[in-house]
């Protein structure tokens, strides 16, 4: 008797079942198996109702929620958050590459040269003398301003390419003419800018200079007070909303700064220590003075404004602090070998730091300012991962303490005014 292949049931041609109807239920002798076959038959036998009407209400139903999903996720709220993670990243990554770039400058490998003691010449009278190749806080701290020149041409060259297309005449008539309607005159406008160019190259230079005496992750983590600074002048000189919580975040700094500055046993070490603690919470200082006055004598500046205003600070530190670069290179206060000068670390200290301070300035136009202030706190833990893993540093007693309570008034001072709602609705 012949038989055709399609009738012999082989693991290549499995016989299928013929439903006579498009509402079948499989039976108990085709249904799927497997550990999910109750969830398929239990899903198909929900899903395939008898009623056509059922059938489409149903799949209207399933439409609806992955529509309501999809909306949730893709929001412009959830676009915000999703753009600030990746900014957290950038800032975090962009502030501990140009911490640890400067840091090697001054742990640059310095070379070695014989030198002759004594009378007689033998080889007992001639040993290595180090030489150092690097010590010029200032001229870094004027090289790396040198580069917010930057920030205006990449923002004119942004907004050339942007979909709402404006003429270069446009782009530059309205970042200038919003300090006009301000009653700005020239002469006043380049004097502030003068301020806030000096107040600029001494913060950084404190920092800067902090860094030849401190692990960089100190130096971060005092750094990251600023935000604490921030919050108390805010409320003096702005009148800022009075928040208690975030008054014990700024005894949990200052005593985390205490700690740190005696984290050294020695007599020599703690002077020094104490030096560099003073230097980075002088440069935190600073940068908070900064921000705040910014906001006094400027108020709330469009991105056009702030990148001309910086791009005008690299101009005028390019322009007038040049003499102090030579005065202290002649003078020999501060060395520099031009021979062996590590040119590339200093243009990626420079590159990264002016990939900072954009993020810090202008990404506020694609999210949310907390993301960009989160960045500096997420810096100081990868930091100390480097610092382990790289330069062997080791954190224990009041040099981990210290820097534990910093992080957790850091944190605290970011809580928002109206936190105790917060908290209750998470309770109900």
């Amino acid at each position: 008797m012949k038989v055709e292949n399609s009738d012999v049931p082989t693991i290549f041609n499995p016989r299928k079942p013929r439903l006579s109807q498009s509402n079948a239920v499989l039976t108990s002798d085709h249904r799927p198996y497997g550990p999910f076959s109750h969830v398929l038959s239990r899903s198909e036998s929900l899903c395939q109702p008898e009623d056509v009407e059922q059938v489409e209400q149903c799949q209207r139903r399933q439409l609806g929620v992955f529509k309501r999903l999809k909306n949730k996720c893709c929001s412009k709220h959830a676009r915000k958050v999703y753009y600030g993670l990746c900014v957290t990243f950038f800032v975090t990554a962009s502030w501990v590459g140009a911490t640890h770039a400067i840091k090697y400058l001054y742990m640059y490998h310095p070379t070695k040269y014989p030198v002759l003691t004594g009378s007689g010449f033998n080889f007992s009278s001639i040993h290595q003398q180090t030489l150092m190749t690097y010590n010029a806080p200032f001229f870094t701290t004027w090289f790396c301003t040198n580069w917010t020149v930057l920030f205006f041409p990449l923002y004119f060259f942004c907004q050339l390419g942007s979909p709402n297309y404006q003429t270069p005449t446009d782009i530059l008539g309205e970042s200038v003419r919003n300090f006009r309607d301000r009653g700005f005159t020239a002469a006043h406008f380049l004097t502030r800018c003068c301020m806030f160019c000096m107040l600029w190259v001494f913060t950084n230079y404190l920092y800067i200079h902090a860094l030849s005496i401190l692990v960089a992750t100190d130096a971060l983590a005092l750094f990251a007070i600023n935000v604490c600074c921030v919050y108390l002048l805010s409320w003096v000189i702005l009148h800022d909303q009075f928040v208690g919580v975030r008054i014990v975040a700024v005894i949990l700094c200052s005593t985390g700064v205490a700690l740190l500055a005696y984290m050294d046993a020695g007599i020599t070490n703690k002077k020094k220590t104490m030096t560099g603690v003073l230097l980075a919470a002088l440069a935190a200082a600073g940068s908070a003075v900064y921000k705040v006055m910014f906001k006094k004598m400027i108020g709330d500046a469009t991105y056009g404004q702030v990148s001309l205003f910086f791009s005008l600070i690299g101009l005028l530190n390019a322009a007038l602090l040049w003499p102090v670069c030579l005065v202290l290179y002649f003078s020999e206060v501060e060395i520099l070998h031009w021979d062996r000068l590590p040119w590339m670390i200093l243009l990626s200290a420079s590159t990264l730091s002016l990939v900072a301070n954009l993020l810090g300035n202008l990404s506020v136009a694609f999210t949310y300012d907390i993301f960009i202030t989160f960045g500096l706190i997420t810096a100081v833990p990868v930091s100390a991962a480097i610092d382990i893993t790289i330069h062997d540093v080791q954190f224990y007693g009041m040099k981990l303490a210290g820097i534990i309570l910093i992080s957790i008034g850091f944190l605290l001072v970011m809580f928002p005014n109206n936190w105790p709602e917060y908290i209750f609705r998470l309770l109900r």
